[in-house]
């Protein structure tokens, strides 16, 4: 009993000293703060517990972005798992936000990834998608949308990158660590047994690993070995730094091309597996859309 009470006395003391700091950070708001429309919500917690509530709802934290863009505007301050933040949306936003933190470098970053993935650089990869067989073993069972989405989208962006194969060894185990990086995302930071962010370790691993698959591929090109007319080619061509060499400043290392790599292949996966996601959830609920739909490729199909 004894030791029982002394555990809880324990408890208490590092919740005190917790809520005491995090009390004393709140009372000192930012100065870089003050004018930026919004709300701290209530005291310690702030809007935590709207923000995790709309975090795990069906919808994302969409709820959460929207009702207060409706009340402050596109950009808004809170105080959200214990810190202030300062959320802001839409173009022009994202434009101001990158360029007055780093303008040049996002400048040289987007000019070196805009090229190989324009509209008339995708062109070529039309015949692979519509080749792309997904479709074959759907028919007798019930089929997870966003789980077929998400390997459908995976297959197109991992060979329009870097030329993977739809189909073998090497695709499965880069779709079994590109899952435990791409889940491990978006989870709260909270490292409680069952959450995403609790097998933080699997992620470090799983990342660890595809720096190696995509070490290897890097390496080969530069070898002369598997030349392929890809994203990753045209960045090595064109845009990364040569071991050893002091000139090109702006170039990319292979660190910096390895990283590029994996966050254009989660943006470009996440962001396209949903949108597929939800045209399928629309189409359905609307038959008439989909029988436009259906119009439209016959039309295409007889020119």
């Amino acid at each position: 009993m004894a030791l029982f009470i002394l555990i809880i006395l324990g408890l208490l003391l590092v919740f005190l000293f917790s809520a005491f700091f995090v009390l004393q950070s709140w009372i000192s708001s930012p100065k870089s703060m003050v004018g930026i429309p919004g709300s701290l919500g209530w005291l310690v917690v702030g809007e935590g517990f709207s923000f995790i509530s709309e975090f795990s709802s069906p919808s994302g934290i969409y709820n959460f972005m929207d009702n207060r863009q409706q009340r402050y505007g596109k950009v808004f301050k809170t105080f959200v798992l214990g810190r202030f933040t300062v959320f802001m949306s839409g173009r022009e936003a994202s434009k101001m936000f990158f360029l007055q933190s780093t303008g040049e470098k996002h400048q040289l970053l987007r000019r070196l990834i805009a090229e190989p993935l324009s509209v008339d650089a995708l062109k070529k990869y039309f015949q692979f998608i519509n080749n792309l067989e997904i479709l074959e073993d759907w028919p007798g069972r019930t089929v997870l949308v966003l789980e077929e989405a998400s390997t459908f989208t995976l297959k197109v962006i991992a060979n329009i990158i870097m030329s993977l194969e739809p189909a073998g060894e090497e695709q499965e185990k880069f779709r079994t660590n590109f899952k435990l990086i791409s889940s491990s995302f978006a989870s709260l930071p909270f490292k409680l047994p069952g959450t995403a962010f609790h097998s933080v370790a699997h992620f470090y691993q799983a990342r660890d690993r595809m720096y190696v698959i995509l070490d290897s591929i890097i390496s080969e090109r530069r070898n002369g070995e598997g030349f392929q007319h890809d994203f990753l080619e045209s960045l090595i061509m064109k845009h990364s730094k040569v071991a050893g060499s002091e000139d090109d400043k702006d170039k990319l290392t292979d660190k910096q091309l390895t990283d590029n790599v994996l966050t254009l292949l989660v943006a470009g996966h996440d962001t396209t597996t949903a949108a597929l996601t939800w045209v399928i959830k629309f189409l359905g609920e609307n038959p008439a859309v989909l029988e436009q739909l259906r119009d439209k490729h016959r039309q295409i199909q007889a020119n």
